[in-house]
């Protein structure tokens, strides 16, 4: 906005005089000026405040993230969309606010500890069980990583952003939801190192399976995978509302088959191996963030090293030691497990015990929502257990094709570009995001159009008005306009 300390435009020397009333003298007071009109864009206003993925910052007045493309006849379910993209950050410090301000009356605190305390402690064993009630914690950590999210990209990593010189909006964006990764990765990457490093399955691949069924586990070792299934549903979430990249719908295969592999190792008891599956796949994902951050600050050496271990870290981890993981599913977990049946609560689990005639395929999704009913580990439980890990190793293949086009081009010279979805949007929506950044954003400023003296204007460029327009101020073609509006301060810019 301009200064409000500098003169008005129209009191400048080219504007016109105000001529006394007829009848009066001169030395009398002056008629008022006439109401002052707005001319304004309508795709732009200016905001004090404003929070969510739009990101406009009321210092800086930076757009961040991937608005959601308005069009025409939008349905409710769009605008809904719209509005919780908008809102994230309001919505979930709003919702998480009044959870507390819920927690601190007695009567509802039965309730509300579901959300911040872990479930189905067990005093005896000192571990914790699995059960309907673990869905609240789950919850709580979805709405408190999507307000996190949002707001470390609004008010730390943007303006970080921009201090070290990034100007594009996009590339601000992006800058930002890879930081978000970093730090979330560097958390639990190595919280997940930890419980494996000091659990007996470390470097043992049998011991991944042993103790089963054993259906309870340490306090840290549930609130890590709890923990970790939020943030995968609520990745769920952010990739649906916000606008799709070209992988989409790779990226959303990759989502629920991770999610569901996480619930179902978390129901049977197989939290060992959900912790080494999140391990290897995490470390893959703590550098490629990483490389991708350094690209947009301009360190592209910098980024060029760390994508050299990006790919040595995905080729170890995912193409090594997580096929030895699938391998150890076929060979060890139905000999270790014995492959019978069990039943019972925690404290008094029952079996093993053949699988009942009468429940047919139904014994597999049991699991997923009784904690007390049967559970069976079988040749058909290894199998589609099997399947989802061949599955996730089936697009990490798929996406390892990919970053080899980028080691090619590294090793001609060229710097390391994502090829992947996570840097690109669809075509269209990249080339009208291109244009609206590179051209200069004009803000809303009050001026009295009807003060302006046209025609003189006319006389001095040469230039003819055209018919009035709607708004009641005639101005010329689409470049003479932004002259005049130049001139008169109106079409002031953005840095």
């Amino acid at each position: 906005m301009s200064d409000p300390r500098a003169p008005s435009p129209v009191n400048g020397p080219d504007a016109p005089t105000q001529r006394p009333a007829k009848g009066s003298s001169p030395s009398s007071t002056p008629v008022p000026a006439p109401p002052r009109r707005t001319a304004k864009r309508d795709s732009i206003v200016e905001h004090e405040t404003m929070n969510g993925p739009l990101y406009m910052q009321a210092s800086n007045k930076i757009v961040l993230v991937r608005p959601i493309k308005k069009t025409k006849g939008e349905g409710p379910l769009k605008q809904l969309t719209r509005w919780f993209v908008e809102n994230q950050i309001g919505l979930s410090f709003n919702l998480l606010a009044l959870l507390f301000l819920a927690h601190g009356m007695p009567r509802a605190r039965d309730y509300t500890t579901r959300f911040f305390t872990l479930s189905y402690y067990s005093p005896t064993s000192a571990k914790y069980g699995v059960g309907g009630d673990d869905g609240h914690i789950i919850l709580f950590c979805i709405v408190l990583f999507t307000g996190l999210r949002a707001a470390t990209m609004e008010y730390i990593f943007a303006p970080f952003a921009k201090s070290q010189g990034i100007a594009k909006r996009k590339d601000i964006t992006r800058f930002s939801e890879q930081a978000w990764l970093v730090i979330y990765y560097v958390v639990f990457w190595f919280l997940g190192l930890y419980i494996y490093y000091t659990s007996p399955a470390y470097l043992n691949l049998h011991e991944l399976w042993a103790d089963w069924p054993n259906r309870e586990m340490a306090g840290l070792m549930k609130g890590y995978i709890l923990a970790q299934l939020a943030f995968w549903l609520q990745q769920i979430l952010v990739i649906n509302i916000e606008d799709r990249r070209k992988d989409h719908w790779q990226m959303f295969t990759h989502h629920i088959i991770t999610v569901s592999l996480m619930y179902a190792s978390y129901r049977y008891g197989f939290t060992r191996v959900g912790n080494l599956v999140l391990v290897l796949m995490d470390v893959v994902d703590l550098f490629f963030p990483s490389a991708k951050c350094l690209k947009y600050l301009g360190y592209n050496t910098l980024c060029d090293w760390m994508f050299g271990v990006f790919m040595f870290s995905w080729i170890v981890a995912r193409h090594i030691l997580y096929p030895i993981v699938c391998w150890s599913t076929w060979a060890h977990s139905t000999q270790v497990t014995g492959g019978a049946c069990f039943k019972g609560p925690i404290n008094n689990v029952t079996g093993p015990f053949e699988l009942p005639a009468d429940k047919g395929m139904m014994f597999l999704l049991e699991p997923l929502w009784d904690s007390e009913g049967i559970l069976c580990y079988n040749r058909t439980t290894m199998i589609s257990f099997l399947s989802l890990l061949l599955a996730l190793q089936g697009l990490t293949i798929m996406w390892f094709g990919m970053i080899i086009r980028v080691a090619m081009k590294v090793l001609r010279g060229e710097r390391a570009e994502d090829t992947r979805s996570d840097d690109e949007a669809e075509d269209e929506l990249e080339e009208d995001t291109e244009a609206v950044e590179e051209e200069p954003v004009p803000l809303e400023q009050e001026v009295g159009v009807e003060e302006i003296d046209l025609k003189n204007w006319e006389r001095r460029t040469g230039v003819k008005r055209q018919a009035a327009t709607t708004s009641g101020v005639s101005l010329p073609g689409h470049s003479d306009r932004k002259e005049l509006l130049g001139r008169i301060g109106c079409e002031k810019q953005v840095e």
